[in-house]
């Protein structure tokens, strides 16, 4: 690493580096993140590393002030790459980490992990060495603990349900690791945070009776732009969105296993904070982990602005800080998006908000629950892949739109698609068209939303043909792909801001 820039940026506390590095000092023995509030050591004491495993390789431990386990995602692990096919391999196999359903004790064993990326062990540790020069284990445990000394803190669990929860077989194992990583016990590092990072404000909200996270981001990043977005399709009874509050809620039905969670949760930006804090129902507790990966992933909170922000702002002016919303359910998010094509944002959210109140499953006692307006979750597919087609047409949907959800639940409901990140881009898009009903325009705003492909591009977008300067043009679908070429590989990004452009300009002309 270029150890002069990193120092620098240390020096400046830049938020925007947040998780590319960190730095390690010698003379205390602790790493940081480049936002770590404490004085800046010499440089002379400081060692950067890309990862908190390495860090932890090498010897050092995490601050308890900054705590490296809140860093935003390293960046570059969920994009595309034109490194080399072993380096593309190990940015893989970490996303397939980052993004798994949380089940830290039995599913990722290494040689589980290797299996999935469909080479052997000793593959996966020849490339982790190399690249990252620490061994799979190693990254295995540094991420379970993390998340155990993040669930010590912020959670009231037991020491027995953290460790269990963070992967370790025992009470007794998870105590000698602790211990012998980071020189404090599990119960020694509670006491240290017995009343909390989080502020007397927050402690006393209504909604603390649940569990409450905090989720950094890398600034910049347009809240108002990206809970605006979300607000404008928010269905009722399903999310509640506050515009002026920065505040996202929805109801949340996850498979956890054997285990079904069903309960709520909240988000809400604190801008000055450069942080999301996300509250959710206990309910939700066994699957925290997975709700926290969600809530990252549907508000973009692991992008890294750095990468794409110098790229779009000469053609999309005025889009600084611009997001790219993601969702919380492939399957909801792909059932919207066949009800959008060709009305207007507002005729399909009142068709979808229709769908959910006919066979989506009521919550309980809904009318008593800290977050108002939410009542359903949204119907599964297995549900909608056993209706009669007439029975989404008495909800006013056309022949075509009946077909496509049908279809594609049924494919959902047998796995012929998963609809979330790492999911194969091109075998994705392929299964998506084959389904009758659904178009390139469809399958391609599925693949930025659900399966958050940067790269992505709806070329015969009207909006977007707007934005560009070619409504009516001939040939616009050829024009826009020739013009988008520039913007490879954050196309999906450009898109966002193309529409939020064409939306100004109708408000101007109005």
């Amino acid at each position: 690493m270029d150890s002069v820039a990193c120092y620098r940026v240390l020096q400046a506390r830049d938020a925007r580096f947040d998780g590319h590095f960190f730095t390690g000092v010698r003379s205390t023995g602790i790493y940081c993140r480049p936002v770590c509030k404490v004085r800046v050591p010499l440089e002379k004491n400081c060692t950067f590393f890309a990862l908190p495993a390495q860090a932890e390789a090498a010897g050092f431990r995490p601050c308890l002030r900054c705590r490296p386990e809140l860093a935003p995602a390293a960046p570059g692990f969920h994009h595309w790459s034109t490194q080399d096919a072993g380096s593309m391999l190990v940015r893989q196999a970490l996303q397939l980490l980052e993004i798994s359903r949380g089940d830290l004790t039995e599913q990722w064993t290494v040689r589980s992990w290797a299996a999935r990326l469909g080479i052997s062990e000793r593959h996966l540790r020849r490339l982790m060495e190399g690249h990252l020069h620490i061994a799979p284990l190693q990254y295995l445990q540094t991420r379970r603990l993390l998340h155990a000394k993040q669930w010590l803190t912020d959670t009231r669990w037991p020491v027995s349900e953290v460790a269990q929860r963070s992967g370790f077989g025992s009470v007794r194992r998870f105590n000698a690791v602790f211990a012998k990583h980071y020189r404090l016990t599990p119960g020694a590092m509670r006491k240290t945070f017995k009343n909390g990072h989080i502020p007397t404000a927050i402690n006393s909200h209504p909604l603390a009776a649940g569990l409450t996270v905090y989720l950094p981001y890398r600034p910049p990043l347009d809240a108002r732009h990206l809970i605006g977005f979300l607000h404008q399709r928010a269905l009722p009874g399903l999310e509640a969105v506050d515009l002026a509050e920065l505040r996202y809620a929805r109801s949340l039905r996850l498979g956890h296993g054997a285990q079904l969670c069903e309960g709520w949760m909240l988000a809400r930006f604190i801008p000055d904070r450069a942080v999301v804090e996300l509250h959710l129902s206990a309910s939700l507790g066994p699957a925290l982990l997975e709700v926290q990966g969600l809530c990252r992933r549907l508000l973009d909170l692991d992008a890294d602005p750095l990468a794409y922000e110098g790229l779009l702002e000469p053609a999309f002016p005025a889009t600084h800080g611009m997001r790219l919303p993601g969702t919380v359910n492939g399957f909801e998010l792909a059932v919207r998006a066949i009800l959008g094509q060709q009305i207007t944002v507002a005729a399909a959210r009142t068709l979808c908000a229709r769908l959910v109140v006919a066979f989506g499953h009521a919550m309980a006692d809904s009318a008593n629950l800290p977050v108002k307006g939410i009542s359903h979750y949204f119907p599964h597919a297995e549900l909608i892949a056993d209706l009669a087609p007439s029975a989404l047409g008495a909800l006013g949907m056309v022949r075509q739109r009946q077909a496509a959800i049908i279809g594609l639940a049924r494919a959902v409901a047998q796995s012929e698609l998963q609809l979330e990140p790492g999911a194969p881009l091109e075998l994705t898009l392929e299964r998506l068209q084959a389904i009758e009903g659904i178009g390139p325009w469809t399958a391609q705003y599925i693949a930025m939303r659900a399966l958050r492909w940067p790269d992505a591009f709806p070329t015969g977008d009207v909006a977007l043909h707007k934005a560009l300067g070619l409504a009516n043009a001939p040939r616009a679908k050829a024009l826009a792909q020739a013009a988008s070429q520039v913007w490879r590989p954050w196309r999906s990004y450009a898109t966002i801001r193309a529409w939020h452009s064409a939306a100004a300009m109708g408000r101007a002309q109005a």
